[in-house]
């Protein structure tokens, strides 16, 4: 992962780990539930957000590599993964 998307993620989940003390407390303090689902949906997309930032990365580095250098083992092995990782999200 290049320096510049990294930083980008860690950036990304240092809030995102503060949204979910702020959900924490919410539940601690008994707040109306529907703000607590907005939250957590904020917290989720958020997480989303990171998601696609990463599997970017995959693909314009490890994928392209794989793609342009390796070999036709290693092409579909990377296709696998993204199919792997593809079908668990629609669950």
């Amino acid at each position: 992962m290049d320096m510049k998307t990294k930083k980008s993620c860690l950036n990304r989940l240092a809030r995102i780990e503060g949204q979910v003390r702020g959900v924490r407390n919410m539940v601690e303090e008994d707040r109306y539930c529907i703000d607590i689902v907005t939250q957590i949906n904020a917290a989720r997309a958020a997480l989303d957000k990171v998601e696609q930032e990463v599997l970017r990365e995959h693909l314009q580095s490890c994928v392209t590599h794989a793609f342009h250098n390796g070999s036709l083992k290693e092409r579909k092995q990377k296709i696998d993964e993204l199919i792997k990782v593809l079908d668990s999200q629609r669950r």
